[in-house]
């Protein structure tokens, strides 16, 4: 269950909130006006996107190993160094 709430709603019920998120595993969007600005998710859901962050990172670093490298001298003369 996905809920919204003003950031003044979230304050009040800070605690509940945390709860839903740890033990209902719920997700909470609090929105100041008609922005969302924040979530409240699960500790796994966060866990999974930290784990699916590295797993992007690893493929580009992959990706980037094959790329022709350039010299440090010839960077430092762009650069003028």
């Amino acid at each position: 269950m996905l809920d919204k709430l003003t950031a003044s709603e979230a304050r009040q019920n800070f605690s509940d909130i945390l709860n839903r998120a740890a033990f209902g595993r719920e997700r909470v969007i609090i929105h100041r006006g008609k922005k969302a600005v924040a979530a409240i998710i699960p500790i796994e859901d966060y866990n999974f996107l930290e784990e699916l962050e590295d797993r992007i990172d690893v493929q580009e670093a992959r990706k980037r190993l094959n790329e022709p490298t350039i010299p440090w001298s010839k960077v430092k003369k762009q650069l003028g160094l």
